[in-house]
């Protein structure tokens, strides 16, 4: 078995003292792949830095404070690599993959964006970029007798089963038609041939939702929105067995305002 989860930390000093090095301690994955750390690797404690039984491989952001990635291996990788090969992005701490025996995993934070603004024409520029990407890795992949699982916070609502305010989202960054059919793109044999694991593992559910704003009671009502993935090749997707959501059992003990998204390969 491989158990594999993803999560965005919302800062991962302030994670770290709020119950992620408690979770950690208790977690059974064998790999972890983690968003939004913002912090460079000597300002983390060295208990939540290089924790004992994983091998750690942080890429945080040229922008001090911002975005950042990391993943976790019980196994020590084959070979890391920080970044997709853009002149723009890769120093923006939004990507590193490491290589395991048969399968290569990826911790991927996607842009936000904001209609209208500059940080909307960003997220555009790296979905192109990383659109290109993943058709790359998916057939050096394959012509390797490999898997690839890119996991992470997508920042964008798949479909309508995806977040419970659909209806007063349909122009804002995040649930636009045009990010939506860019993660069909992803998932579509045609295009980079991905397949959405949570998703497949639970065809007709509401959700399952992995984040929800701190704002009014959206945790507690369940408002939430399904943007943090764990996106893989077929032949990885097929040998899912168990996907879930690692949901605090009440808003006091969230440790971010994502969820830890979990998922069960049989191997």
């Amino acid at each position: 078995m491989l158990t594999v989860t993803s999560v965005n930390v919302n800062g991962l000093r302030a994670a770290a003292k709020k119950g992620f090095v408690e979770w950690l301690a208790a977690t059974d994955a064998d790999v972890l792949c983690l968003q939004e750390v913002r912090a460079e690797p000597e300002q983390l404690p060295e208990h939540v830095r290089d924790p004992g039984g994983w091998h750690a491989l942080h890429a945080p952001a040229a922008a001090k404070g911002r975005a950042g990635v990391s993943l976790y291996t019980r196994r020590e990788p084959d070979r890391v690599r920080i970044g997709f090969g853009s002149a723009e992005f890769d120093s923006s701490g939004r990507y590193a993959e490491a290589e395991l025996p048969g399968v290569t995993v990826a911790s991927l934070y996607l842009p936000s964006g904001d209609v209208g603004t500059e940080r909307q024409d960003e997220k555009y520029r790296f979905m192109a970029e990383f659109a290109a990407y993943l058709k790359e890795l998916r057939e050096r992949a394959a012509a390797d007798g490999r898997e690839v699982l890119v996991c992470g916070d997508w920042n964008i609502a798949h479909e309508r089963a995806d977040l419970r305010n659909w209806r007063g989202n349909t122009k804002n960054s995040g649930f636009l038609p045009e990010e939506r059919e860019w993660l069909t793109s992803v998932f579509d044999a045609e295009g980079a041939g991905y397949v959405d694991v949570v998703r497949s593992l639970h065809p007709e559910a509401e959700g399952p939702y992995s984040w929800w704003s701190y704002r009014g009671r959206a945790f507690d009502n369940d408002t939430g929105w399904r943007i943090d993935y764990q996106v893989a090749t077929p032949g990885l997707a097929g040998q899912a067995v168990k996907g879930y959501v690692e949901r605090a059992a009440s808003h006091g003990e969230r440790w971010s305002d994502h969820a830890p998204v979990t998922v069960v390969y049989d191997r």
